[in-house]
């Protein structure tokens, strides 16, 4: 299988990584249910426009991303979620909500929720709906530099 463009980018700054596969999930719990992993640590990417510029939010798996408070964070005039249609072309090497949270990548902005850097490791979809990449936070933070923002709200029960 070919390197991502993510893996290539780890590779070369030489950092430590696990590559998780597990059984093809579309949902970020469902994700890391199937890795067997906390859905505190992995991370899911949803990218926003602000003010008109496409940008990543990075909240765990368990959390949404809360758009009024993004809006808040990062003084924007106007913030909402992005069409599929308008970024699906900016990450040719992923699967269609698979993208990783490497703005730096994708000529993209990059907010974090806050809740994210209370784990020692970040776990994010690899490009891939069946694939994680898992790293220490601390060397997600260096390499991507995020804002890091109190945008995450707890999900709502389904009824």
């Amino acid at each position: 299988m070919p390197l991502t463009k993510l893996e290539e980018f780890l590779n070369r700054e030489r950092v430590n990584y696990k590559r998780i596969l597990h059984c093809r999930a579309f949902t970020a719990q469902k994700t890391a249910a199937h890795a067997h992993i906390s859905g505190k640590e992995v991370a899911k990417t949803v990218i926003v426009k602000i003010d008109g510029r496409m940008a990543m939010a990075v909240v765990p798996a368990a959390m949404q991303l809360d758009i009024k408070a993004l809006k808040v964070e990062t003084g924007a005039k106007d913030v909402r979620l992005a069409f599929e249609t308008e970024f699906k072309d900016e990450f040719r090497d992923c699967e269609v909500g698979a993208m990783p949270p490497f703005g730096n990548l994708y000529n993209m902005d990059v907010y974090v929720a806050d809740t994210l850097t209370k784990d020692a490791c970040i776990a994010f979809n690899a490009c891939s709906h069946a694939e994680l990449i898992q790293m220490a936070f601390r060397d997600f933070r260096r390499l991507v530099k995020p804002s890091v923002m109190r945008i995450g709200k707890r999900e709502m029960a389904h009824a």
